[in-house]
């Protein structure tokens, strides 16, 4: 198979996932188009509240008419910890809102064997399906008088067991005996068959690989549930993790994304003014912006170690890299969207080029830096975990990447959850500098 061949088979693996995921993401939104129609009944219920926003006569469509709707906010986070914990067997759930779990208890299917003469006989075999950590409890069973016997295994959820029915059959497979149905239906090797607790499927050399059902949730291994994140929280909370305390951690993370910031604010900003009022400074810098500006931070890993090596220098300079050609592009797009009936009014009335560069050219372009600061800090926080994973003794990054080696899906999650608030926190409170600083946005 040539490279396109491979890249067909790659595409359609892709393919068949995102159609796997298709009935998820559909459920997901009929539950958003749901909430929405609850909520909405239940609004026009309430009183309605008479400000200016209400006296609009034309809202669709009016950016300034449209803000955060903070109901559904909560709705959405509080449906995200719901499934989660659904999906996860949560204790934070009554039982009747989890989805269907993994096969627990016991049960039995039954093969058939045929013998190298012809002849025929059914055995029985009874499973036992118990949770990690359990003990299971094997029932005494007969073994029967014919030539298959009865057996018994205990197989833990999530895992499968393999069966050798000839170990106490009377005729083996070196004798030429075969299994040939499992409960009455055909099965022949790398064939499977469904039966009432999950399946059993027969491998190559013909032995039994018993799997109960896994249902719908998540094994903890891949996806804990909400209370063995928060219990992670809090025992590395009080004792730390890796000879350092979770405030160590993530601080450093933070230095380390501000530093980065900073560096690349104060040199994209100054850069993206002078390309954006001088045609030389544009030429010269355009094609290196423009160059820089879709290359991945993370591709820069391997050259910035090469030139600063693996301590914090490195690590602030490839968090410079990735805030530096934002910030310019961000600044030269706001000087570009400068009006320019605001210029030509500023030199009306008699405005030198520092009074128009101080009184429209900043305040006019400081939404487009705002923005694009909000953008250079989300890139730095993605870009300090990727830079943490290479040789960091302290970060959130380094959490959990050791987190990561060790199947502590736990931390992994804990560390994403952490660094998704602090991003979050950092956004909102440049959205109220931005408000504070920037009050004629959106005001013409």
């Amino acid at each position: 198979m040539g490279v396109f061949g491979t890249l067909l088979e790659e595409l359609g693996t892709v393919l068949l996932t995102i159609w796997g995921a298709i009935p998820y993401v559909i459920g997901y939104v009929v539950l958003i188009l749901a909430t929405y129609v609850a909520w909405s009944f239940v609004k026009r219920l309430m009183t309605p509240k008479h400000d200016y926003s209400s006296l609009k006569t034309v809202t669709f469509g009016d950016e300034s008419a449209v803000s955060s709707n903070f109901a559904a906010s909560v709705i959405s986070v509080v449906l995200i910890v719901v499934l989660w914990a659904s999906f996860t067997g949560s204790v934070l759930l009554p039982k009747f809102l989890h989805a269907p779990g993994p096969y627990t208890g016991t049960d039995s299917f039954e093969y058939t064997l045929e013998a190298p003469d012809g002849t025929t006989d059914t055995a029985t075999v009874t499973v036992v399906a118990h949770a990690e950590g359990d003990e299971p409890v094997l029932p005494e069973i007969e073994a029967g008088d014919g030539i298959a016997k009865n057996d018994v295994i205990a197989v833990q959820t999530y895992r499968s067991g393999l069966l050798r029915v000839e170990d106490n059959d009377e005729v083996s497979r070196d004798d030429g005996a075969v299994v040939v149905a499992i409960d009455g239906k055909e099965i022949a090797p790398n064939e499977e068959v469904k039966v009432s607790f999950g399946t059993v499927a027969m491998t190559r050399r013909g032995t039994l690989s018993i799997s109960p059902g896994t249902g719908w949730q998540m094994e903890p291994i891949w996806l804990p549930a909400p209370e063995a994140v928060w219990a992670r929280l809090g025992e590395i909370a009080s004792t730390g993790y890796r000879n350092s305390t979770l405030a160590e951690h993530l601080g450093f993370s933070l230095f380390r994304v501000i530093v980065g910031f900073l560096l690349g604010a104060a040199v994209g900003i100054p850069l993206g003014y002078a390309m954006g009022l001088s045609n030389w400074f544009r030429g010269w810098f355009d094609p290196i912006v423009e160059f820089m500006r879709p290359v991945p931070p993370l591709a820069l890993i391997p050259l910035v170690i090469i030139w600063a090596g693996i301590g914090e220098v490195g690590k602030i300079i490839l968090l410079f890299l990735a805030a530096l050609w934002i910030m310019a592009i961000a600044a030269r797009s706001g000087v570009s969207g400068v009006r320019i009936s605001k210029v030509h009014a500023a030199y009306s009335l008699g405005a030198s080029k520092v009074q128009i560069m101080r009184h429209v050219i900043i305040p006019n372009s400081l939404p487009d830096i705002f923005t694009g600061a909000r953008v250079a800090m989300g890139v730095c926080w993605g870009t300090v975990v990727a830079a943490e994973l290479v040789a960091a003794e302290k970060g959130a990054g380094m959490m959990i990447m050791v987190a990561s080696k060790f199947q502590s899906t736990d931390i992994v999650i804990m560390g994403i959850i952490l660094i998704g608030i602090i991003g979050f926190g950092i956004d909102m409170l440049m959205r109220w500098a931005e408000r504070w600083l920037v009050p004629w946005k959106g005001k013409g």
